[in-house]
């Protein structure tokens, strides 16, 4: 029997006095960028494409699975992005799938999951609900524990913004494989590797994203980030989806050579463009985001779905414009805000 635990208190994230700091949130493209696209589909957008584009992503993020998957996001170095994947991973599967969605920080120190995905103040942490969970608890029960966030989904923070706070390896494995069932879909925002908790969700969940900095250094530490994880085990690299995060709006960067330079043994690169919305921080507000982010991210949600579902590019679905089945996600319309994928 576990013995009982004091109850957490509530912390704000943000002290009351720093709330006069918070600036409007900024549209995540300019108005002359709006309203170019809007010229550009008026004179050459194809409808057709357009919808079976969006019917495509949209059955890949919705198709059904059978036992919780389970997507880590890490990268090899701070300000890369990776909390802010990981929140769009969390906004886009909460919108498209009807089933339920957890995303969990396993970045304890100073993490800013729960800021990106709007949250004001954390209560129980992945320590805290490690003590308490248990076999017989219901999903309502659950949630009681957790933090809701747009869309339906559910977030369990990693700390309460204290620094020094750790999490170790047994409380990871509990947090897991305790909640696998209750959620069909689970992201992971880990630390930054080679960390021992992100090498372990490296190699515990079924799909992994590693995000880079879209510079010619972050390339470069992310190829020998991927060498050393394909000698981990042969079936790494083809689950693993890189993602190129762009934080200005002109990187320099060749996203072709850089695309073939990482996708050596398997694993898919596709690039997250430069959003002003983004690069202010704070809470993602999904219709704040510029167009294109929208699709990148329902793009490497699809992306890493094929490959959570799949375990491998070589038993990943091939009707992926068939629409979702029932029991996978919902049935209308794909998202609102979402267009087809680049």
């Amino acid at each position: 029997m576990r013995r009982s635990q004091p109850t957490p208190v509530s912390v704000p994230l943000l002290p009351p006095e720093l709330d006069a700091v918070r600036s409007k949130p900024r549209h995540g493209e300019s108005v002359a960028q709006r309203a170019g696209r809007a010229v550009r589909r008026a004179i050459a957008s194809s409808p057709a494409a357009e919808t079976a584009a969006v019917t495509q992503t949209a059955y890949a993020i919705q198709q059904p699975v059978d036992t919780g998957r389970q997507i880590s996001v890490t990268s090899i170095r701070g300000g890369a992005g990776k909390s802010t994947v990981a929140a769009l991973l969390a906004l886009t599967y909460a919108h498209y799938r009807a089933d339920p969605v957890l995303a969990i920080e396993a970045d304890p120190a100073l993490g800013t999951l729960p800021h990106r995905l709007g949250a004001r103040e954390v209560r129980w942490s992945g320590t805290d609900l490690a003590q308490i969970v248990d076999p017989s608890m219901l999903i309502t029960d659950l949630t009681g524990y957790l933090i809701p966030f747009p869309g339906g989904g559910w977030l369990l923070p990693g700390s309460q913004g204290a620094i020094g706070t750790r999490l170790d390896i047994d409380t990871y494995r509990v947090v897991m494989t305790s909640l696998r069932r209750y959620f069909a879909t689970t992201v992971v925002d880990c630390e930054t590797l080679p960390a021992e908790v992100a090498r372990t969700a490296l190699v515990t969940t079924q799909a992994r994203v590693l995000v880079s900095p879209a510079t010619p250094e972050g390339v470069a530490a992310t190829r020998s980030v991927l060498d050393w994880a394909g000698g981990l085990h042969p079936g790494m690299l083809p689950t693993t989806v890189v993602v190129l995060s762009h934080a200005s709006p002109d990187s320099g960067l060749d996203l072709r050579r850089a695309t073939e330079h990482l996708g050596v043994g398997g694993a898919t690169v596709l690039p997250l463009p430069y959003d002003r919305h983004l690069a202010a921080g704070g809470a993602i507000r999904t219709e704040l985001l510029g167009e294109r982010t929208l699709q990148a991210a329902a793009r490497i949600a699809a992306e890493a779905m094929n490959r959570a579902v799949s375990r491998g590019p070589g038993r990943q679905r091939t009707d992926r414009s068939a629409p979702a089945a029932p029991d996978g996600g919902r049935s209308g319309p794909a998202h609102p805000h979402a267009g087809p994928p680049p």
